[in-house]
């Protein structure tokens, strides 16, 4: 009894640390003099050097060379590429380094964190488990087939068809490539990359503008956006009993889509328009950049520019072109890469006015 609360204890005091952790990550004071908002990367880390590199960031050696600019990066660094480590290390030293220089990093949470926290592995890209191999990874998992085998073994005959012992060997290591055990506790609740995603803030207002990787519903935006941090960093904490069930919303700030589209039985809810002058007004703010929905056809400016559309698809599972937003005063420039690998800038439309 007295290991488990003791267990239950640092549970306890690990999310608070993390709830913590988001509580400087919405400041609504007065913007920096320059806002770098980057979409969804996908394990795309070549992309990542080349935008990072771009928008004056960071040099060819990795280091922060961003002064005091401030960098947003809107989740969803994970899956459907292979490099997803390399950008987190990236992402973290830049974090580290930024302040040196007045600047700062806030890496929202995307729901791709969240899917690789929970054990939804379905868009893990091979290489994103083979980026965590080691010399110790295949002793690694025959130990794990020797010390597990009854349990794999009758897991494989529940399945429909049966799938008998012999075969659910052969199932069993090719269903757990090399790289795929490390993968998992890094990532499952109280691992390293957990406990990086439990410190991610689902939603950031630099200055009058509001980042969020999916988008805001007005359901969710009843409540202070350290409130709702905080729920996330609750969900992302170890132990059996969490409630998780935030972290697969529909209408939360990972997955909301509705900002953008609309399906049509959701007559019911507030129109596009309408719901987001009411999250504006709900939090003072005068934009919303998301990210989650792919443009392929760059930056988008919706609304008179109080919607900000930033997810370009930058990947190369999806094809889209590199981008990133700049943010400077009242102005918002979308900067692109061309396919000759030449940079364009254009300058988004400001003009506050909410289209019905």
């Amino acid at each position: 009894m007295a290991g488990r609360f003791g267990m239950a204890l640092v549970q306890a005091f690990a999310a608070l640390l993390a709830i913590l952790s988001l509580a400087s990550a919405s400041w609504a004071e007065e913007a920096p003099s320059r806002v770098i908002a980057v979409g969804d990367l996908h394990g795309d880390h070549a992309a990542w050097k080349d935008i990072a590199r771009a928008a004056g960031l960071m040099d060819a050696k990795g280091r922060w060379t961003g002064g005091d600019s401030v960098l947003v990066q809107m989740g969803d660094v994970t899956d459907r590429g292979p490099d997803s480590l390399k950008i987190i290390r990236s992402l973290q030293a830049l974090e580290a380094d930024a302040p040196k220089s007045g600047g700062r990093v806030v890496v929202l949470l995307g729901n791709h964190e969240a899917m690789n926290v929970i054990g939804d592995l379905r868009y893990v890209h091979p290489g994103e488990y083979a980026a965590f191999a080691d010399r110790k990874s295949k002793r690694r998992r025959d130990l794990t087939w020797k010390a597990n085998r009854e349990m794999i073994e009758a897991g494989y005959g529940a399945l429909d068809p049966p799938i008998g012992p012999e075969e659910a060997k052969e199932r069993w290591f090719a269903d757990t490539p090399l790289g795929k055990l490390e993968h998992r506790r890094a990532w499952s609740p109280g691992g390293e990359l957990a406990q990086w995603a439990a410190g991610r803030p689902a939603v950031v207002q630099v200055g009058t503008t509001i980042f969020v990787h999916g988008g805001l519903s007005a359901e969710r935006a009843v409540e202070p956006l350290d409130v709702l941090n905080a729920r996330f960093a609750a969900a992302l904490a170890p132990g059996e009993e969490v409630d998780r069930s935030v972290l697969e919303d529909p209408l939360g700030p990972l997955w909301y889509r509705g900002n953008i589209t609309r399906a049509p039985e959701e007559v019911e809810r507030p129109a596009i328009a309408e719901e987001l002058a009411q999250v504006l007004t709900r939090y003072s703010a005068s934009r919303l950049v998301v990210a989650h929905t792919p443009s392929l056809d760059g930056i988008l400016a919706d609304h008179g520019g109080r919607l900000l559309r930033v997810d370009t698809g930058i990947a190369a599972h999806y094809g889209g072109p590199a981008t990133y937003l700049e943010l400077i005063g009242e102005r918002a420039i979308a900067h692109q890469r061309a396919p000759d690998g030449t940079w364009t800038s254009r300058e988004l439309p400001l003009t506050g006015e909410v289209t019905p």
